[in-house]
């Protein structure tokens, strides 16, 4: 539900006029919020760590409060980001390899996507202390009533009201503002299992510090992930012009939209992880995360058989440029390759996140990403000519490698031993 966000402006933008430009702004923004996905998935991670092992000592008390301190912790750092990427909007632009037309048309859009930091990274991290608990449908529920907001919103300021690209990033704040209210209005009611109070918001320091000891090392293997992901699009849009550009980020949209499931289930295996460690079962804990495993591994093979043949349809239903369209089938048939090494690889780093073992994932996100996936999409592009195409090839083969190697790790049970 998160991906369809972006696949919502992508698809009203994509049909202005000059929608290359609008299509480049869009992706290349939502690359640049990569960093800020980091820092909400981070602290969400452990969230859902610290409430899930706590819960599975049967302590909700505490739970609540850890849940908390995490909501300290994101107000006080996402001020800050908000502030400067509401200042420095043009800038990112042009140092992601955006043409001076996109960087005029795009620099409003981008302002306001940047200064909405600290509500993109509520909605993560409040579903995250939800889903730490057990209760993953309120998750859900508040990301349909964002995602349905912004659907109903998008059309009435990009065209009714003549905002245009602007009123794709006012209508998507908006909507993930009422996703982050439904979820407060949850978390401060008294009917769930977690009772929360404004008092636990009070800085704990020595919680906090216990917090970050997950975070950070959460955190930062998601901004080297993040951090490639920038590399790679400002590679295409400097190699592929604003055409190129336009259609790898439309393809990336679509896959994400198709890897999110598989992502959800993962996230199942983190709280299924951390509770039956807290609760000592540890072969509970293993099974659960192989029985997820497989069922990713069947979605990722549909999935892969639908984006490959139909590719051509789904590409063109967010674009009518034909040269936006063939990029973005060509990138989409050739990242779809992977998709069940992607979904083996999301639970195994799903696991080690909910055990509290962030650093393992931090590892593997390290070497796979900047010492496997940067180098050879540079070298594939450059050194043997292939363009684009050549930055295609090299996603699905690191993340391959790094499924395989996260299987290996798991299996070795290191992380069965983490204390939370």
């Amino acid at each position: 539900m998160e991906s369809v966000f972006a696949l919502v402006d992508l698809y009203f933008v994509g049909h202005l006029h000059n929608s290359s430009y609008a299509i480049q702004t869009v992706g290349l923004t939502e690359s640049c919020l990569t960093i800020i996905y980091s820092l909400a998935v981070g602290m969400s991670m452990a969230a859902t760590a610290i409430v899930a092992r706590r819960i599975g000592e049967k302590d909700p008390v505490e739970a609540a409060k850890a849940g908390m301190q995490t909501v300290t912790l994101a107000i006080m750092v996402n001020f800050v980001i908000g502030v400067a990427g509401f200042c420095y909007a043009s800038n990112i632009l042009s140092l992601m390899g955006a043409s001076a037309e996109t960087v005029r048309l795009g620099t409003n859009y981008t302002r306001i996507m940047m200064a909405e930091s600290l509500i993109i990274v509520m909605l993560f991290l409040v579903n995250g202390i939800f889903r730490g608990a057990g209760n993953a449908a309120i998750a859900m529920r508040s990301l349909w009533i964002a995602n349905i907001a912004n659907i109903i919103l998008c059309p009435i300021f990009i065209n009714v009201l003549g905002f245009g690209l602007t009123g794709a990033a006012i209508a998507t704040t908006i909507g993930r503002g009422t996703g982050v209210v439904y979820q407060l209005y949850h978390l401060f009611n008294g009917k769930n299992l977690l009772k929360v109070h404004l008092s636990y918001l009070k800085p704990h320091w020595q919680q906090i510090r216990a917090i970050l000891k997950i975070a950070v090392p959460g955190i930062l293997q998601f901004v080297i992930g993040s951090c490639s992901w920038i590399f790679l699009a400002e590679l295409v849009a400097t190699t592929g012009g604003d055409h190129g550009s336009a259609g790898y980020q439309t393809s990336i949209r679509l896959m994400l939209f198709f890897m999110l499931p598989a992502w959800g289930m993962s996230n199942a295996a983190a709280t299924l992880v951390g509770q039956n460690l807290g609760a000592q079962e540890l072969g509970r804990a293993e099974d659960s995360v192989y029985k997820t495993v497989k069922y990713n591994v069947i979605y990722m093979a549909s999935v892969t058989l639908i984006t490959f043949l139909l590719a051509t349809y789904l590409t063109g239903f967010f674009t009518n440029d034909e040269q936006v369209r063939q990029v973005a089938t060509r990138s989409l048939q050739i990242l779809s390759v992977g998709y069940i090494f992607y979904g083996v690889g999301m639970v195994m780093m799903s696991a080690f996140n909910g055990a509290g073992d962030t650093w393992t994932t931090t590892w593997v996100n390290l070497f796979g990403f900047w010492l496997l996936q940067v180098p050879l999409a540079y070298v594939l592009d450059k050194n043997f000519n292939m363009g684009v195409t050549g930055v295609f090839l090299a996603i699905p083969i690191a993340e391959t490698c790094m499924a395989m190697a996260s299987f290996f790790l798991f299996r070795g049970g290191k992380w069965k031993k983490v204390k939370v």
